[in-house]
């Protein structure tokens, strides 16, 4: 009988590819990514020199801007862009597609943050250089899951078969939307933490249960804080509610502290997007369960890790 030779693997390609929704990545991809910024944690290679990257943030960004401007610099490459679409045409009227089908002729590849939904998507759509959201409306944020994945990962030593609670404001929460849909591949049960008018959105939960993850909707924290691996905890955004009134009842609805942690496991880390308000304690800062200063340095070797794959090299 013939032995049967295996074929080698296809080497899995992302150059030219836009990152615009975690849902346009299936798990091996996920993974993928995650596996190449282990690897940028340890580079120190010029991988990007002579490449640069625009930054378009039409809202306004701290972590996501200045980690990827981080990100290109450590690579080797250079970075131009604004932070105020004010100093920007589009202040003039200039159209979304029109901007950028101008920054593709002075850039490789694009970042852009828009408070429109779908924006990304019509960036992408209009450019023939990779654009990566860094953030539209309450949409998407895919960078930020890909970081918040890494940081699971990284200190949790896995992904799969985790606890998983997300508290505050699941309704608005844009991360916690991505959050959830790519923590499905990984045998994750997960706990959604809120007022009842911030609930996950019906539409999320009917994927999830299409795809049989096992979940639970609970308001009160304490009644669940002692059973999760991870706790993921956000703020709830003032920005995003079009009623001030209805931001005003629910704005101090969880606030973490150290009295909370009472009873809760030994290695239970504690992640946020970032910024704060006051739904997490300073007193909570110096704890080990604090991992959302590790979360935050973590965009910058994943977000390396997603410009070097876009732009076909790898570490």
């Amino acid at each position: 009988m013939q032995k049967r030779v295996a074929r080698p693997k296809k080497k899995m390609s992302f150059k030219g590819r836009d990152v615009i929704s975690i849902r346009d990545f299936n798990k091996q991809e996920i993974l993928h990514v995650l596996r190449t910024a282990e690897k940028m944690e340890k580079n120190r290679k010029p991988l990007l020199k002579g490449k640069i990257l625009a930054t378009l943030f039409f809202e306004p960004s701290t972590r996501t801007r200045l980690s990827f401007e981080s990100a290109m610099h450590r690579l080797g490459g250079r970075v131009i862009g604004f932070a105020d679409p004010s100093v920007s045409s589009t202040a003039k009227g200039e159209s979304l597609p029109d901007s950028i089908k101008i920054v593709e002729g002075y850039a490789d590849v694009i970042v852009i943050r828009h408070p429109l939904e779908g924006a990304a998507r019509v960036a992408a759509e209009a450019a023939s250089v990779p654009v990566i959201n860094g953030g539209d409306g309450a949409n998407q944020h895919p960078t930020q899951t890909f970081l918040d994945l890494y940081t699971i990962k990284k200190t949790k030593g896995k992904l799969s078969g985790l606890k998983v609670g997300f508290l505050g404001d699941l309704k608005y929460g844009r991360t916690v939307h991505s959050l959830a849909h790519a923590l499905s591949y990984f045998g994750v049960e997960m706990y959604f933490i809120s007022p009842e008018s911030l609930r996950m959105p019906d539409d999320d939960l009917y994927e999830l249960k299409q795809k049989g993850v096992k979940y639970h909707e609970v308001k009160d924290l304490k009644k669940v804080i002692g059973k999760l691996d991870v706790l993921y905890a956000t703020r709830i955004q003032k920005e995003r509610f079009p009623d001030p009134l209805e931001y005003k009842k629910v704005k101090d609805a969880y606030i973490l502290d150290r009295s909370l942690l009472k009873g809760v496991k030994k290695d239970l880390k504690i992640l946020h997007p970032l910024p704060r308000v006051n739904e997490i304690n300073y007193n909570i800062d110096d704890t080990p369960h604090a991992a959302y200063f590790g979360q935050a340095r973590n965009g910058v070797p994943v977000r390396q890790a997603l410009l070097a794959l876009v732009l076909g090299v790898e570490a």
